[in-house]
């Protein structure tokens, strides 16, 4: 392997390691029989050619990423899940805060409350055996992670609230910075859940407490709208003074992308009113009316699964 000889400017190159929306094909490690035991085949296949001193468009084999091809080896479906365990912080991918293509996230001290629902995305081929965020080699048929937000590493029960499956996984990587995405899978997780092969799907990301087991989170039950799937709903802002809510919803409902809504909450104390759009009836959906609030001039909405 290539000796580091530029660490102080890897946390910046390898913020980008993981985003959603990928697919395409690289060379794929030799077949695995898909009754055999976990990484028969692939066990020790990484890439050794990986300099992460590359821009990222240069720094991998594929121009864009995909999942392997066939069906996936049955081991997936029984592979035992990881135990989460207290670990010290990566000294890679944990600066804070830090932006990525003009968005500044910050990361999360503990993983413990973290709750939150929305859109997932999974990453393969492209990336496997290259570099995460933490500095760890990315192994698609293992049960792991890439957040914005939460520490590297650390543990979450990812659900898929179509049907209910759920996988916890390591988090070791950052990402995915598409818009409306809230945690990239690897290929495993990803057909753990049943989110392969489509490529998304609707989650609920609990995280995971180590020092405390009894505090792990139970999977939830799964969510249907009158329609039958999760309904998913774009928050276009949340406002303290009302004619600035109804004035925004006032410009959505003009522009007729979807039913808008304006819903009265209470945060701290105060009364917040949240403009939101949908339900919208896909990811694909969800994303094309993101994209046209912001041509807009609104801020980017923020997805919510109900």
């Amino acid at each position: 392997m290539r000796p580091w000889r530029s660490l102080p400017l890897l946390a910046a190159v390898l913020a980008l390691a993981a985003c959603g929306g990928r697919h395409a094909a690289r060379p794929r490690p030799p077949a695995v029989d898909a009754g055999a035991a976990p990484h028969a085949a692939h066990r020790g296949w990484f890439h050794h050619g990986d300099d992460t001193s590359l821009p990222q468009d240069e720094r991998y084999s594929d121009r864009s990423d995909s999942s392997p091809a066939g069906t996936p080896p049955s081991y997936i479906y029984t592979m035992p899940e990881p135990v989460p365990k207290a670990e010290p912080r990566s000294l890679y991918g944990n600066k804070s805060p830090y932006t990525v293509l003009g968005q500044t996230y910050r990361v999360l001290p503990t993983a413990r409350g973290y709750d939150e629902r929305g859109i997932a995305s999974f990453y393969g081929n492209k990336f496997d055996g290259y570099k995460t965020s933490s500095l760890e080699n990315y192994d698609m048929y293992k049960f792991t992670a890439a957040s914005k937000v939460l520490p590297l590493p650390s543990y979450a029960r990812v659900t898929n609230l179509s049907n209910g499956k759920s996988v916890i996984v390591r988090v070791n990587d950052r990402g995915p910075f598409h818009e409306n995405r809230i945690i990239d899978l690897s290929y495993a997780a990803a057909v753990r859940i049943g989110i392969w092969p489509k490529g998304t799907g609707l989650v609920e990301v609990q995280g995971i407490d180590p020092s405390d087991p009894g505090a792990e989170p139970s999977p939830p039950a799964p969510v249907t709208s009158a329609g039958g799937s999760p309904g998913i709903y774009l928050q276009v802002g949340a406002f303290s003074d009302p004619a600035n809510a109804e004035r925004v919803a006032a410009r959505l409902r003009q522009a007729n992308f979807a039913s808008v809504q304006v819903e009265q909450v209470q945060v701290d104390g105060r009364t917040i009113r949240r403009v939101r759009v949908g339900p919208l009836d896909s990811v694909d959906r969800a994303d094309e009316v993101t994209r046209r609030i912001e041509n807009m001039g609104l801020p980017r909405p923020q997805v919510a699964v109900n």
